[in-house]
């Protein structure tokens, strides 16, 4: 029988048990780097944060006061891994952006792949951070709104509006695709 998270955070707290912190990170170890692969589009960067994410929570795991679910707290601290790595990529990151607002929507869609996943990961490279981030948590990872306004500090009906606004954008980005396919 599988113990429950709090159960597992307790033995780590309690006896410092790397057997038990283990046991979570396995749960949750295949979630953290679908998300954070997700938000980067890379999938080597991904893992360099999810392990530094495992780390921070191993060191933290004291501070987890059990409100709300040991998924968030990780996710959270997940989150701000992105967004540290982010920032100390902001000037590559600048010139990208800076490269993608220059080229128009048909050169994008002729360098599109036919694969539904290549499509989906390129259209959430065409969002903004914030709307990539609280679709990645919602959809990718299972997340409630709720969860994913505590993951990332925003406000519930802010979290619900970039999703929308980023469902709309992919949307468009999508129906353009096929339209130039046929």
């Amino acid at each position: 029988m599988a113990a429950h998270d709090l159960e597992l955070v307790g033995l780590v707290v309690a006896t410092g048990d790397r057997h038990a912190f283990g046991q979570l990170v396995e749960r949750y170890q295949t979630l953290v780097r679908a998300m954070l692969t997700r938000m980067t589009g890379n999938h080597a960067l991904a893992d360099d944060l999810a392990q530094e994410a495992f780390i921070k929570a191993y060191r933290k795991i004291g501070t987890f006061t059990g409100k709300g679910s040991f998924k968030s707290w990780l996710c959270k601290i997940a989150y701000t891994e992105f967004l540290q790595s982010l920032r100390k990529r902001k000037a590559a990151a600048a010139a990208m952006e800076r490269y993608k607002a220059h080229q128009d929507m048909e050169e994008r869609s002729a360098k599109w792949d036919s694969g539904d996943a290549m499509d989906l990961d390129r259209a959430l490279a065409e969002l903004s951070e914030v709307e990539r981030t609280v679709i990645v948590l919602c959809f990718s990872s299972g997340m409630s709104h709720s969860e994913a306004a505590e993951v990332t500090g925003l406000p519930l009906g802010t979290v619900k509006s970039h999703i929308n606004r980023g469902k709309a954008k992919m949307r468009a980005l999508l129906e353009t695709k096929e339209a130039v396919q046929v």
